[in-house]
């Protein structure tokens, strides 16, 4: 049977679980942000506008050149295509943090992106979804809702999100206490529930996953690298360059996965897509991070054999924030 015509079992009810699961990640995001992060954003624009320029515009047109260059059926298309649209995911801060990198920025952006993404996700998926020569015929079939999604989304991101913003806002101790359990309990559930997805539907996954694979693999290395190659190219530091890269190449696929289950039917391939993205996307930017960490640290070590002149301080803040002494 041809992926495009299956579909995956999911019970109503374990869609509502995976509403509450998004809900509380948005939630925990907001109880670690403030109104000073989007004023800084606005103080120094530049990092900013580069990582939605790289999600927003490029990050969805390589993804729609990816699945005409790879040739995969149309719900494998969708599904790469309807994961470049979510928004970022919250492990990305996290990972950052493990790399060494702007952990500050890392949170400034995901909060700026979250807000902007509730109303353009819909219109970026609706855009490269009918633009596509095989998906467009699935975009079709469902008859895709942009105000119902739009609804949606902004019930499983903004509210929890302003939620979360007003509770940090009000009650500063109560937020920095109860964010890094909702941080990590979130994580756990959306990961936990991916892998019971995966389960129940064992031998549809089984099936199709040699085709899933490479497609992932791909998707998820190109986000990396464009989130990448944009901040370096852009002109940031190491450290800004770093959270550029997981804003960009870690995506929210538990969103998409709820996309698809609510305006797609479940379809085979968009689901198989967005919830193996879930789980490769994590041990992607694990070893990304950790690499990461190892070569600042490696770096740092060298800084104590700085030449005469300059100070182990200033050359390790030099290699740290702008990058120029730095091989990365």
């Amino acid at each position: 049977m041809n992926i495009d015509d299956v579909v995956l079992n999911f019970t109503p009810g374990s869609l509502v679980a995976l509403n509450i699961v998004l809900g509380l990640i948005m939630f925990g995001i907001a109880l670690d942000t403030s109104v000073d992060d989007f004023k800084a954003v606005a103080k120094a624009p530049k990092a900013m506008i580069i990582a939605l320029v790289a999600q927003l515009v490029l990050l969805p047109a390589v993804t729609f050149a990816l699945t005409l260059l790879l040739n995969v059926q149309a719900s494998i298309a969708l599904g790469m295509i309807l994961v470049a649209c979510c928004p970022p995911g919250n492990i990305s801060q996290v990972l950052t943090y493990c790399s060494r990198g702007n952990v500050a920025l890392s949170v400034s952006m995901t909060a700026v992106s979250n807000v902007v993404y509730i109303f353009v996700l819909p219109i970026s998926l609706a855009f490269w979804g009918s633009l596509h020569p095989t998906a467009r015929e699935l975009m079709h079939q469902v008859s895709l809702d942009g105000w119902q999604m739009l609804a949606d989304i902004f019930l499983i991101i903004g509210l929890p999100f302003f939620a979360g913003m007003l509770i940090r806002a009000r009650w500063t101790r109560l937020a920095e206490r109860v964010q890094p359990y909702a941080r990590w309990i979130s994580l756990l559930g959306l990961v936990g529930f991916i892998a019971a997805a995966l389960i129940g539907n064992w031998a549809i996954f089984m099936a199709y996953i040699g085709v899933v694979l490479v497609a992932v693999f791909l998707h998820d290395a190109v986000a990396l690298g464009l989130g990448y190659a944009s901040a370096r190219i852009g002109g940031l530091g190491v450290r800004d360059r770093k959270a550029i890269t997981f804003e960009v190449g870690i995506r929210n696929s538990g969103l998409g996965l709820g996309l698809v289950f609510a305006f797609f039917g479940g379809l085979g391939g968009m689901a198989v897509v967005a919830g193996w993205w879930g789980i490769w996307d994590i041990i992607a930017g694990l070893a990304v991070a950790s690499f990461w960490a190892r070569h600042t640290k490696k770096r740092a070590d060298a800084a104590a054999t700085a030449p005469p002149g300059r100070s182990r301080g200033e050359r390790s803040e030099r290699i740290e924030t702008t990058g120029s002494e730095d091989a990365e």
